[in-house]
């Protein structure tokens, strides 16, 4: 028995206690991560009955969200956990925890004799059949039976998904004359369409196999932290690292921030000037199914940890990984991309010159990709810095208005927000901020100099979120510009890192590290005291995109922290009236109306809203064939739409180009990013605005 004195911060002094060296590492770990969020979180929950339910739920649901592996008995058999689950967190007793590990185990093995038998055997695919695979419309499998069922048709959903490719495959190569694509009867595609399923779920069984007791501790514990709110987070050790290179900007790889939600990953963004980036197919909401290295097989990421995943993606510059992605209109394509290093100056601020059919004005255009600055070095890049410089040079080439593109902007550095924002406003608030105790704290504009104070347009939409969210509402509460796109995500909160080890005094340093901790310790309120949490900015002019009708943001993540509200703070508006925002938005409406690409646009969002309120497919082979057949024909006309728009012009500033002609990837990374701008109709639209703004 190893003596270990416990003090938790926040806690205060816990007493001593005789701790088997076994166990000790477990219950001190769960002490630190309760005190923690006891002491730090903005909005700490009581450890009671009503808790633990929450917790019990969102673990189960982490565990086995399509209910393919555990039966309503079993389920019952934990229901008693219920309610104890506060007391067992409270203590650091995993009893809970470790009976689930048992469970997992037993389902492993059993769902590992369900694939094998059931795919030893051909499928019928002339029923008419359908697989439900939306986990609302599914309860709990009554016995091993209908769980078996379950799993028949999930797996023939899979085998007929290789099928359709293949065939799809073979009457391209037809149509193209390709002799090297070998032709193959309908029984050898099916036999070898399973063939591959089985594969993919032997792989998996090994995978899972190498899940260790810490792996799955760390999805119990952060069951327990994601209960307070989404952006609470803990990180083991060996997640915390993969945390630090995320947040150091060096990353190699293809370049993209992803999330797992419900057994599937997805795409949440795209890093500027990464190889995704560059490449071009991989968008935000696509969902990653498959992840092949080169010309091997590719690996079902299907209910796959995304560290495991992230792993199979990440790899060394110059290899190739190719992604089997479901696009948000059900459409499944393979996306190769060549890893590569980011290219940082790629996330820093770029400026053009824009010219409007609209007008003979020329417009200045700032993308800004993220509120970056350089917190190791007082002379690094920050993002407030380059935009000022920026605008420095627009002036100079005598811009007639201002758009700063925050489009999926995600956030970043609070300081060059506040910063940022003063430069198009007198000195005055620009954001409140609010701990869990004490007054809301004022961040202001110190500079009463205006740097422009010319027309200007705020570009947001549903993937601009947190600094982006809080440098909108303060142009719109002061009246200092027009804020267009779509609604914002609605991301309110702050967070700190803490680190665990540093949390605890008196233990045997043996036992660390023992992890770090993402905590929601504060809220973002709007100087007219309006949360962005949840709510997010509304724009004074809303465009139609193509998630238009599809639910997204903070309020559809589970247990987002509520909006509210608090007393506003004085501030002088500048000066746009009501009459202008009434000018503004009917001129936007009629060129809406009269512009067949919007028009395309909303249709095309309603037909993905529409297709996404169907949980269920088809296992019928023809119908499934006529399905993406139909599917890839409106995908493609929905991306000819966006042709270069006539009477569009960008040009780059004189004193970029010299550093642009530096070399070839530099100019075709330029060159990219112009031809993006004369098809982007949102850029023509913001450019069309301010010349309504006279």
């Amino acid at each position: 028995m190893t003596l270990l004195a416990l003090v938790v911060i926040g806690l205060g002094t816990l007493a001593f206690k005789s701790i088997d060296w076994a166990q000790g590492k477990n219950e001190i770990l769960m002490r630190a991560v309760v005190g923690e969020l006891s002491a730090r979180h903005y909005a700490p929950y009581k450890l009671n009955d009503d808790f633990a339910g929450r917790v019990f739920d969102l673990y189960l649901k982490r565990m086995d969200n399509g209910k393919r592996y555990f039966t309503q008995s079993e389920i019952d058999r934990l229901e008693k956990y219920r309610t104890q689950l506060d007391d067992q967190i409270r203590v650091g007793n995993f009893e809970f925890f470790e009976l689930t590990e048992k469970m997992q185990e037993i389902s492993l093995a059993r769902v590992q004799g369900f694939y094998k038998e059931i795919l030893i055997a051909p499928f019928d695919f002339g029923q008419d059949e359908s697989y439900v695979f939306y986990p609302e419309d599914i309860t709990w499998a009554k016995d091993e039976d209908e769980l078996k069922e379950r799993w028949r048709k999930t797996l023939k959903y899979q085998t007929l998904v290789r099928i359709d490719t293949k065939m799809d495959l073979q009457e391209e190569a037809k149509e193209d004359g390709d002799p090297l694509e070998e032709k193959q009867t309908f029984a050898e595609i099916e036999q070898d369409a399973r063939a591959k399923v089985m594969k993919t779920y032997d792989d998996w069984v090994k995978r899972m196999d190498k899940v260790d007791t810490d792996d799955r501790r760390a999805v119990f514990i952060n069951a327990i932290v994601n209960t307070y709110d989404p952006h609470t987070v803990f990180f083991p050790p060996k997640q915390k690292e993969n945390f630090d290179i995320q947040m150091s900007g060096k990353l190699e790889g293809i370049g993209a921030t992803l999330q797992e939600k419900d057994g599937y990953i997805s795409v949440v963004r795209i890093v500027p000037g990464s190889a995704s980036y560059r490449q071009g197919e991989l968008q935000s909401e696509d969902v990653i199914l498959k992840v092949a290295q080169g010309t091997e097989d590719p690996v079902d990421i299907v209910d796959m940890r995304l560290d495991d995943a992230v792993k199979l993606i990440r790899g060394a510059k110059g290899t190739e990984v190719r992604l089997t992605v479901k696009k948000v209109d059900g459409k499944v394509t393979v996306i190769p991309i060549i890893r590569d290093v980011v290219i940082l100056e790629e996330t820093f601020a770029k400026s053009a010159i824009i010219h409007n059919e609209h007008t003979e004005k020329g417009i200045g255009y700032i993308k800004l990709p993220k509120f970056y600055a350089d917190f190791n070095d007082r002379n690094g890049r920050r993002c407030a810095k380059d935009v000022k410089k920026e605008i420095t040079k627009l002036k100079e080439q005598g811009i007639d208005g201002l758009v700063l593109d925050l489009r999926n902007n995600g956030g970043g550095s609070l300081t060059d927000v506040v910063d940022m924002a003063g430069l198009f406003v007198e000195q005055g608030p620009i954001v409140q901020v609010k701990g869990r105790f004490g007054r809301p704290y004022i961040f202001q504009d110190e500079d009463p100099s205006v740097h422009y104070d010319g027309p200007l347009v705020i570009m947001v939409n549903s993937s601009s979120a947190s600094a982006s969210e809080i440098m909108a509402a303060a142009i719109q509460d002061y009246k200092r510009g027009i804020i267009v796109g779509t609604p914002t995500f609605g991301k309110g909160t702050v967070q700190h890192i803490v680190n665990l080890d540093q949390s605890i005094a008196g233990i045997d340093r043996s036992l660390m590290p023992l992890g770090a901790m993402k905590l929601t310790v504060q809220k973002f309120y709007r100087i007219n005291g309006d949360a962005t949490q949840r709510k997010g900015v509304t724009p004074d002019v809303i465009l139609p995109d193509a998630y238009t009708y599809i639910d997204r943001g903070e309020k559809e993540e589970e247990h987002s922290m509520p909006w509210d509200e608090i007393s506003p703070v004085g501030y002088d508006v500048w000066g746009l009236s009501a009459s202008d925002y009434t000018q503004v938005r009917k001129a936007s409406r009629d060129r809406m109306q009269g512009n067949s690409i919007f028009t395309k646009i909303d249709e095309n969002a309603r037909r993905i809203k529409r297709r996404q309120d169907v949980h269920s497919r088809t296992l019928n082979l023809d119908a499934h064939r006529a399905e993406q057949k139909e599917l890839k024909e409106i995908s493609d006309a929905y991306k000819e739409m966006f042709q270069p728009i006539e009477n569009l012009q960008v040009v780059n500033l004189p004193s970029d180009l010299e550093t642009i002609n530096q070399d070839t990837v530099r100019q075709q990374i330029n060159q990219d990013w112009i031809d993006g701008l004369l098809k982007d109709v949102y850029v023509q639209e913001a450019t069309a605005i301010l010349d309504d703004l006279e």
